[in-house]
């Protein structure tokens, strides 16, 4: 290997920005740009090497977080990407994850909408046959979460917005995408460690993530006599708007074996692994990135 292409090995305990996060409070849904330190999306470490050319992705949630570094990822290896985000709320990070798109040389669609919608889901589908001429690859990530100190004060709308923006709309979405997906396509959503290892606090958020864990499954034994794979990825405590939006930040990560949050750069790998044809014998699984925590 040339020495410029040469990459240092790096101890997985201490990648930057360093911890413990500076004390901050945000609004929920929350914005990257007020994040401190700004999350790491991959826009000067990710790196293309055009296994996802020719493809027709729509990324939910991705205009910030595990969203955007996927929708990074996705351009980068020569992928089309529609993305769908809330607008007004969100609409300042969605015109980052476009301009990152775009550089990257490929066609981006911003689909603002509410996934709670069934109606907007089907539009969501829609306008990106519209754009690109087909969808091969559909990323549920979306979600919504608010921690509570019980059961007891968590508030039945609070319930249904979890389970209507984390659940709900992964049915919509696939019931309007998989009749147009071709063989050789990829479903991957987006679980959590929570649903193995759910937190009291975030109870209604850790049992919609067991149930699109639960999805992933039941749904991949249906799509596999269609060609189409799905799979999921469960990450551990990511650095994202979620994050200063819901819960305290200081020891956010602290608590896992390697003793710190991920970056959302560090998620997108995996998105791109089980949409490329590199995972073609895959489907139904849950794949696991969490800082060492187990799955079980």
């Amino acid at each position: 290997m040339r020495a410029d292409m040469e990459r240092e090995i790096e101890d997985p305990r201490k990648q930057a920005p360093k911890q413990p996060f500076p004390e901050q409070g945000q609004a929920p849904p929350g914005r990257e740009k007020d994040m401190r330190p700004r999350p790491d999306y991959g826009e000067k470490t990710y790196r293309g090497s055009g296994r996802l050319e020719g493809r027709k992705a729509l990324v939910t949630g991705g205009d910030s977080g595990i969203g955007r570094a996927v929708a990074l990822a996705f351009a980068r290896e020569g992928a089309d990407v529609a993305f769908c985000y809330l607008a007004e709320e969100e609409e300042e990070d969605a015109r980052e994850t476009k301009r990152v798109v775009e550089e990257a040389g490929r066609q981006c669609l911003q689909v603002p909408g509410d996934v709670r919608d069934p109606a907007q889901c089907r539009e969501m589908v829609a306008a990106t046959l519209k754009a690109f001429g087909g969808i091969d690859i559909l990323v549920n990530n979306a979600a919504f979460q608010m921690t509570q100190n019980s059961i007891l004060d968590m508030p039945p709308e609070e319930i249904d917005r979890v389970f209507r923006t984390n659940v709900y709309a992964m049915f919509y979405l696939c019931q309007a995408a998989i009749p147009k997906m071709p063989p050789g396509s990829a479903i991957i959503n987006t679980t959590s460690i929570q649903a193995y290892q759910p937190k009291p606090h975030l109870l209604h958020y850790a049992a919609s993530k067991a149930a699109i864990a639960n999805f992933t499954k039941g749904l991949s034994h249906e799509l596999a006599e269609r060609g189409i794979r799905v799979n999921a990825v469960a990450p551990g405590p990511v650095w994202t708007p979620l994050i200063p939006s819901t819960m305290d930040v200081e020891s956010f990560g602290q608590n896992t074996p390697l003793k710190r949050a991920a970056q959302p750069a560090e998620m997108a790998p995996i998105y791109v692994l089980l949409a490329s044809t590199e995972s073609s014998y895959v489907t139904g699984m849950v794949y696991g990135a969490t800082g060492g925590q187990l799955l079980v």
